[in-house]
């Protein structure tokens, strides 16, 4: 690889990279098709997967044909009327509603903390470090995850030496880049300590049990209680979360890693924020996408029976920028 090369790759996220490379793979390998495509064979593929895959999927695979083809000099196939025409098709002939995480709620939060808690009492007395520091590590990524509404990447990208945190006060993570920072600027987020469910603390006692001054903050961890050199790969966290959550008996089958970052969003609007905050809060830029995250109870107000209440044990935590109760 030459230096502009180099400098190109780096131009783009690693999950882009990879995504295009599969969807390139499943053209060719798995459909038989042939690159350079023509505008025909395009239209063959959509026809041949439009009532077995997500229109999302559908968009993102030209996405990286027409990548592809741009890349190498080749016209783009995908940019022909014909295909706008065909996906419009497949849109009114194949609807699909939008499938998003269900947001994790501070009640089954607090439930899976409280558990790993007891679980690392238990592992500290009979000195088995592999439980205490994989009961750490699982506490610090719910409550960092959670109270910051980071995404999967962002919170398998985290450095330890890009954090300051304090007790009892706080803490700073710098991302170097992040799916909404596409100039590579990097940005600072801050997270308060609270009185309960406290990612600073969290944080700095995983930090502490690890033994760690430098690289990824979430880690494997393998039955020895020895830590891997790499970070987490965001795709693992699916499961890592689910496992969290119902060996503490959560049921966890509706929960992704998306969750934290709707349980958040949710729980601050029931708190009080309203949306611009919350969108400077988590970094969103585009209103759409923040109303993604929010659970549609609130436009109902004080009307609408929520979750926590219908079962009687509504929880209220204070927000991360006050005093609260």
């Amino acid at each position: 690889m030459n230096e502009v090369e180099r400098y190109i790759e780096a131009g783009t996220r690693e999950n882009t990279r990879r995504s295009y490379r599969s969807a390139v793979e499943h053209f060719e390998v798995t459909w038989g098709g042939f690159l350079p495509a023509s505008s025909e064979s395009i239209l063959r593929y959509l026809a041949a997967y439009a009532d077995q895959l997500a229109f999302s999927t559908l968009k993102q695979r030209l996405a990286a044909l027409a990548q592809w083809h741009n890349s190498q000099g080749f016209p783009d196939p995908t940019k022909a009327p014909a295909v706008r025409q065909v996906l419009r098709g497949i849109r009114a002939l194949h609807p699909q509603q939008a499938k998003q995480a269900a947001p994790l709620q501070v009640l089954h939060l607090q439930q899976a903390v409280d558990w790993l808690e007891r679980e690392a009492a238990q592992a500290a007395e009979c000195d088995d470090l592999a439980s205490l520091r994989r009961c750490r590590r699982d506490a610090a990524l719910l409550l960092v995850g959670f109270w910051r509404g980071f995404r999967s990447d962002e919170l398998c990208r985290l450095r330890v030496e890009d954090i300051r945190a304090e007790a009892g006060v706080g803490m700073t993570l710098y991302l170097p880049h992040s799916k909404g920072d596409r100039d590579h600027h990097g940005t600072t987020y801050q997270a308060p300590a609270l009185r309960r469910l406290c990612p600073v603390a969290a944080y700095l006692n995983w930090i502490e049990v690890a033994g760690i001054a430098h690289g990824p903050v979430f880690r494997r961890i393998d039955r020895w209680g020895h830590l891997g050199e790499d970070g987490l790969h965001a795709s693992s966290l699916v499961a890592l979360l689910r496992r969290i959550l119902e060996r503490a008996g959560v049921p966890a089958e509706a929960y992704t890693s998306h969750s934290l970052r709707r349980g958040f969003a949710t729980w601050a609007t029931h708190n009080g924020w309203d949306l611009k905050a919350l969108m400077s809060y988590v970094g969103w830029r585009d209103v759409k996408s923040a109303m993604r995250y929010i659970d549609p109870a609130i436009s109902f107000g004080g009307l609408a029976l929520r979750p926590a209440e219908a079962d009687g044990s509504r929880e209220r935590l204070p927000p991360p920028y006050g005093d609260g109760d």
